[in-house]
């Protein structure tokens, strides 16, 4: 039998997708809202909190790489690489726009409440304009991610369409 993914990483995987798409989205509405909107300080709440799961969730992710056995990849060798690349890349723009969503809700020294189940210290403002600045980072990484995150189902699409190998089926289980 062949070495597939285990179905919790799976899972992890695709609800990666949701959220960041998800967040996505909530991001772009948020910076549009008014002081009188109903949902001006309800968004940001949960965008934070949600984005707090996702960042604990990507560990899960990270830290499980290195103790997961990957199934065979398909390909050639400069498409190996490109997936390895593209993967870190993936990964270290996800890292960046936690440190940059955390320097911005945290500037102002208070702490981020996570559905107010516990909340994330805040360490208060390190540079001068620390929001303004993170909010520019924030909003060209999470652009970033949306462009590595389609050229990454663009890739796993070409593997089923066009290579008609199992890359896409080890990630929906279908082998």
């Amino acid at each position: 039998m062949k070495k597939r993914w285990p179905l919790w990483l799976i899972l992890i995987h695709w609800l990666t997708l949701l959220v960041v798409t998800g967040m996505f989205a909530s991001g772009l509405w948020m910076v549009d809202l008014t002081y009188y909107s109903d949902w001006y300080k309800t968004a940001p709440h949960w965008h934070k909190s949600v984005g707090l799961l996702l960042f604990a969730m990507t560990l899960v992710r990270l830290i499980s790489r290195a103790f997961t056995q990957r199934p065979p990849t398909f390909g050639t060798k400069f498409e190996k690489l490109a997936s390895k690349l593209g993967h870190s890349a993936i990964y270290l723009v996800l890292l960046a726009l936690f440190t940059s969503g955390y320097l911005i809700s945290t500037a102002d020294g208070r702490a981020i409440e996570v559905f107010n189940w516990f909340a994330v210290p805040g360490l208060g403002e390190f540079i001068e304009n620390q929001e303004d600045l993170a909010g520019e980072v924030h909003f060209y990484l999470a652009w970033t991610l949306i462009v590595l995150t389609s050229l990454h189902g663009l890739a796993a699409l070409k593997h089923h369409f066009i290579d008609k190998d199992d890359t896409l089926k080890q990630m929906l289980r279908l082998r």
